[in-house]
């Protein structure tokens, strides 16, 4: 069997092929200003037997699933907007194409106030990933740090600033730990913070937003960009919002060149971090 996609300009590409008894439902999925929505969901539940089918749209907002034969409920998602709901009938060796579905904000999910708000280290982590000699994913986190974040009249106004006591990391395993507080990675001793601080917040879509920012390191500065995903307010003990965010860091930008290599030229250690931080604020 076969159908055809969409291109990114809107016209029929080439044929694709898919197993017999099956058909094929796409929609190409924009914002509230008809820009493609990377990362929104296509969820298909077929109506008998409640079967689940989730895709995520590519880079140009477009999401492409295969089902069987029947009536589906189709959801189409993105944080941050409100979900949009069909109902199509998939017919065997056919395509359904929704086209370009237009998601609305989510006017539910509101910004904070202008003022400043204190990151709240108690319901907060920030927490790192390494590679070991290419095969398992170490895991670790600071477990002392203190921030703010500076909401602006315009939220892109808005700044952020974290630092963090390099001493304080821990990836439960003592000489591990002793080995990154060393000269050969963070050395501690002479570089005991660890700074991040940005002024430049840009909303990608809906409740993604990017931060732009200068992370000083072991003495080296270097720009980094956070992506955020906002969570809202909830009132609980004060006033507080949420985000999470990640990054990737690369160890030798920052001058920890320490390496080690093992059989065949394996390195112990990946030069590539995943950060990963997750935050709560209460208004000040």
């Amino acid at each position: 069997m076969f159908g055809r996609l969409l291109r990114k300009d809107g016209r029929k590409g080439e044929p694709v092929t898919f197993d017999g008894g099956v058909g094929l439902v796409s929609a190409r999925v924009r914002d509230e200003r008809g820009r493609p929505l990377s990362g929104a969901e296509m969820t298909l539940r077929h109506k008998r037997s409640q079967r689940l089918s989730t895709v995520k749209a590519d880079d140009f907002g477009l999401a492409v699933c295969t089902a069987s034969a029947g009536t589906y409920g189709v959801a189409l998602s993105a944080g941050g907007y409100r979900e949009s709901s069909h109902l199509v009938e998939v017919a065997s060796g056919d395509h359904t194409a929704l086209g370009d579905v237009e998601l609305q904000p989510d006017t539910g999910l509101r910004l904070p106030e202008p003022g400043e708000w204190t990151i709240d280290p108690d319901h907060s982590s920030i927490r790192f990933v390494a590679r070991h000699i290419g095969l398992s994913r170490v895991h670790g986190r600071f477990t002392s740090f203190q921030g703010r974040i500076n909401v602006g009249q315009r939220i892109e106004d808005s700044a952020v600033e974290v630092v963090i006591d390099a001493a304080s990391i821990d990836t439960a395993a003592d000489k591990r730990d002793e080995h990154l507080r060393s000269a050969d990675f963070l050395d501690v001793d002479r570089f005991p913070k660890l700074h991040f601080y940005s002024d430049r917040v840009r909303q990608v879509a809906g409740d993604r937003w990017q931060f732009d920012g200068t992370l000083n390191l072991r003495g080296a500065s270097r720009g980094v960009r956070l992506d955020a995903t906002y969570l809202g307010l909830r009132s609980w003990n004060g006033d507080r919002l949420g985000a999470v965010a990640t990054t990737e860091l690369h160890r030798e930008d920052f001058t920890i060149n320490w390496q080690q290599t093992i059989a065949k030229g394996l390195v112990v250690v990946g030069s590539t971090v995943e950060i990963q931080l997750d935050i709560q604020a209460t208004r000040a």
